[in-house]
């Protein structure tokens, strides 16, 4: 949303895949979702910030049944955690484009100018035990390598080898996303992506989203 009111959605995603209420697996668009009703949920997400005189990004999220009947749960004012699913989907950058609505500038694009392109897909790499209740590990961080970034391929990371992970803040390492053309293609990358990862000196969750993204 800018200054004028205006506003457009960026499509969907799907945050269903969660572990101790929060997510772990993300993607975008949601993959049961028909274009009718991804629309009419774009549009209710505009009317919605449009009502509340909301400015900058946001995202509106929702609960929706086996009908396709969806239900507001609530709003998060800012970009989320999973936001690279959907700048790789668009090929917006948010954070560009929040920075210039709070400069006062207008939206760059109108909803017809933005297009979905394939299907990406975002891990959550933890410093956690997925045998023990995925409760948070710490050590040191002896070895790092998540794999080569590419136009399809980014880690977004905090952190590099050498760092220690405290019990202090969230045990996060990275987040590992991919794009491509199908949902099936995207699921296969990030499951090469994460079976090529190596993480050493403290116990992590590769393994454990290797196998789920794997998973029928």
């Amino acid at each position: 949303m800018d200054a004028t009111g205006n506003g457009v959605y960026l499509f969907d995603r799907d945050c269903s895949t969660q572990r101790r209420h929060q997510k772990i697996i993300e993607e975008a668009k949601a993959p049961k979702l028909s274009a009718k009703v991804r629309k009419q949920m774009g549009t209710t997400a505009i009317h919605a910030a449009q009502a509340i005189h909301y400015l900058g990004a946001g995202t509106i999220e929702f609960l929706v049944d086996d009908e396709e009947n969806y239900y507001f749960m609530e709003m998060n004012t800012r970009l989320q955690v999973e936001h690279p699913v959907t700048e790789m989907i668009t090929g917006i950058d948010l954070v560009e484009w929040q920075i210039r609505v709070a400069q006062g500038e207008e939206l760059p694009l109108v909803q017809e100018d933005i297009k979905l392109d394939g299907h990406a897909v975002e891990a959550r790499i933890y410093a956690e035990d997925p045998h023990s209740g995925f409760l948070p590990s710490t050590g040191t961080l002896v070895a790092m390598d998540l794999g080569a970034e590419s136009s399809s391929v980014r880690v977004d990371t905090g952190v590099e080898q050498g760092d220690a992970i405290s019990p202090y803040y969230d045990p996060m390492i990275a987040k590992l996303i991919v794009h491509a053309p199908t949902r099936r293609l995207a699921m296969d990358k990030l499951h090469q992506q994460l079976e090529n990862a190596r993480i050493a000196g403290l116990v992590s969750n590769i393994g454990f989203l290797a196998n789920l993204v794997a998973n029928k």
